[in-house]
């Protein structure tokens, strides 16, 4: 008996009110090409690409993305896809098809390219691409469960609205952005917030820069 041929559809995606940490979920469908072969569960991992080349870009966008892709006459090397993040879900019992939640954690570490390349970009759509892997289990002809691997060539495209990603940070972190540094550093900004008497980060950043922007000028 053949095993199942399992076919994969992103068909939308929301951002959870109330999640342990900032996530996207992403409406996966899947189809059973052989519904005759019941699936008893299927242990899902998923690899996310960001299709950079897949859109078109503004001149701020190019802008905003300098340090990911480097001067706008390079793209031509440059714009290639790059890494977002991998997913693993786990699909109850069905034969024929199923809409399942393919929950995607998101950072909003700077440090990270693709938080970078998402906060670069002003509207549109965000090219993506799902890569699928994993293990199905499901139903022999004895009425004995089998195992059966998901073909690597199994992937799904979807546009993501950059209008969601953006909901979805505001949620968690309005009107705000995070920034990692070293250990050291972080002790010399500290000392230099007490000495001037400061009593914010951002008054702290914002007196660094007025010093260095008066330097600049002299």
């Amino acid at each position: 008996m053949d095993a199942p041929d399992l076919n994969f559809e992103v068909s939308g995606t929301e951002a959870p009110t109330f999640a342990a940490q900032p996530q996207l979920l992403f409406k996966l469908h899947i189809t059973n090409a052989r519904p005759a072969i019941s699936i008893h569960s299927v242990m899902l991992r998923s690899q996310i690409q960001i299709a950079a080349p897949r859109r078109r870009y503004s001149l701020q966008e190019k802008e905003n993305l300098l340090d990911v892709f480097g001067e706008p006459p390079r793209w031509g090397e440059t714009l290639r896809p790059l890494l977002w993040t991998h997913a693993n879900v786990v699909a109850p019992q069905f034969s024929d098809e199923i809409t399942i939640d393919l929950p995607v954690p998101c950072t909003y570490d700077f440090e990270v390219v693709s938080t970078r390349y998402f906060d670069a970009l002003e509207d549109g759509e965000i090219p993506l691409t799902f890569l699928f892997s994993g293990t199905m289990f499901y139903v022999g002809t004895m009425g004995n469960l089998q195992v059966g691997q998901i073909s690597w060539q199994k992937e799904a495209a979807y546009r993501l609205p950059v209008a969601t990603w953006r909901a979805m940070i505001q949620h968690y972190y309005p009107n705000s952005a995070w920034l990692r540094l070293h250990k050291d550093v972080f002790e010399q900004l500290v000392r230099y917030k007490a000495t001037q008497g400061l009593t914010t980060w951002d008054e702290t950043l914002t007196r660094l820069l007025e010093a260095t922007h008066k330097k600049a000028h002299l």
